[in-house]
């Protein structure tokens, strides 16, 4: 066991804040410790400050990374909460299992995943990782270690689901696999042009298409404005099992000046984007589908020294239309820029979750390199657009929402508070909780 005190960053490096300690757990059995508050924390791939604890203690987990058992038959998997999906993949994947949700990265462990309740590009199939979860095992801060499933503490299991580390420390998981053939996707690639053909692309692909999602232009007006790329994918009915793509991954070395992702940059790159990549289809292995970013090392260091925010939100299918565009207008009529914009339409499976984000309706992913005053206002007007039309905001993408916000995101929230361990807290909790 070790505590230090350390700074510690989110993957947007924003807010930077006072340093925590840091108690490193290596076994299951240990004793927390008394230093609250207290917050587990993983890879620290939460944008914002959901993973950030200033001034309290960490809870450091990436130690407890064992495989404990491993049903090749019926595909579940038992692992401590630190293990990453990157490490899981290099199992699973040669026996012919992938897991039944994916985020954008392989870097996050599966107590994170658990946390956060992920969602990957199968939600109008799989619904999130939380669905997925058969038991875990939490400890809290009286000492007492609950062994939670759907029909044993079925409360707090459903509490910690979705529950940002806050009802205890989660030492491990038991979760259901997806049955693959192949490490390979067979991949369709269609270009559209404003949020109606986006929205009759995802209808017309719910069925025929296990994996959707698309980036958008979230940079241009006029005739470009809210193009995209619509991708779709199945998993491939033959072909090698490897886990790894084999391609060499690239790294950026330092912090880009703060213009390199302002908008005329932006805008340049999401017409050459736009126009070069080329419609049809191609087979193309899970690494560079379902990972993009992991093949660039640091690539948090675009966005420059003062880092980055990202805002998802979901809205209603019934005012999704309207909202989406809302959401874009603002963006193009502020004068920033998004690099990174992702819609995805997500389906109607529930998740056990008290605080999970994904519900039915559009989500749409939007970064900002942070500038500042003129950053959050447009920030606080894409809010305000949001819970116009009754959506919500995802915690672990955030850094600066309102309490008034994360009340109306979450209308299961009174429920959830008799869960929360009271020798826990986070940076995100104090700022939207108190």
């Amino acid at each position: 066991m070790s505590a230090a005190a350390l700074e510690r960053l989110s993957w947007g490096r924003f807010p930077r804040q006072s340093a925590a300690r840091v108690h490193a757990l290596h076994w299951r059995d240990e004793v927390l410790p008394a230093a609250a508050p207290l917050l587990p924390r993983g890879c620290g791939s939460s944008y914002g400050d959901s993973c950030l604890n200033a001034g309290g203690t960490l809870l450091d987990t990436t130690r407890l990374d064992r495989l404990i058992a491993f049903d090749r038959t019926r595909g579940i998997l038992r692992c401590e909460a630190g293990a990453t999906f990157e490490q899981l993949l290099d199992v699973i994947v040669p026996s012919g299992w992938f897991l039944p949700v994916s985020p954008g990265t392989r870097r996050v462990t599966v107590a994170g995943a658990i946390a956060n309740d992920v969602h990957g590009k199968n939600h109008h199939r799989a619904g999130t990782f939380g669905a997925h979860v058969r038991a875990l095992e939490l400890v809290r801060s009286d000492g007492s270690r609950l062994e939670c499933s759907r029909a044993s503490h079925a409360e707090i299991f459903n509490a910690t689901i979705g529950g940002l580390g806050l009802t205890g420390l989660v030492t491990w998981a038991e979760f259901d696999l997806r049955r693959i053939a192949s490490a390979f996707l067979d991949v369709e690639t269609v270009r559209f042009h404003g949020v109606d053909e986006f929205l009759a692309l995802s209808r017309e692909s719910h069925e025929r298409f296990e994996h959707t999602v698309a980036w958008v232009d979230a940079a241009s007006r006029g005739r470009a404005f809210a193009r995209g790329l619509f991708m779709r994918a199945n998993h491939a009915e033959n072909g090698p099992l490897a886990p790894r793509s084999g391609k060499h991954r690239l790294a950026i070395p330092f912090d880009f000046p703060a213009l390199a992702l302002s908008r005329l940059p932006v805008r340049a790159f999401n017409a050459v984007h736009f126009h070069a990549t080329r419609p049809g289809s191609a087979r193309v292995h899970l690494e560079p589908f379902f990972y993009p970013l992991d093949a660039i090392g640091h690539w948090n260091r675009m966005y420059g020294r003062r880092g980055f925010v990202q805002h998802q939100c979901v809205v209603p299918m019934g005012p999704a239309p309207e909202a989406v565009r809302a959401l874009l207008d603002a963006i193009t009529a502020s004068g920033e820029a998004s690099f990174l914009s992702v819609l995805k339409v997500f389906g109607d499976r529930p998740s056990p979750g008290m605080l999970s984000f994904p519900r039915p309706g559009v989500t749409l992913a939007l970064d900002f390199p942070m500038r500042g005053e003129r950053t959050l206002a447009l920030l606080e007007r894409l809010d305000a657009i949001v819970m116009e039309a009754g959506g919500a905001i995802y915690p672990a993408k955030d850094a600066r929402m309102s309490r008034e916000t994360f009340r109306r995101s979450f209308p299961r929230l009174a429920e959830f508070l008799p869960h929360v361990d009271a020798a826990f807290s986070s940076s995100f909790w104090r700022r939207v909780h108190g």
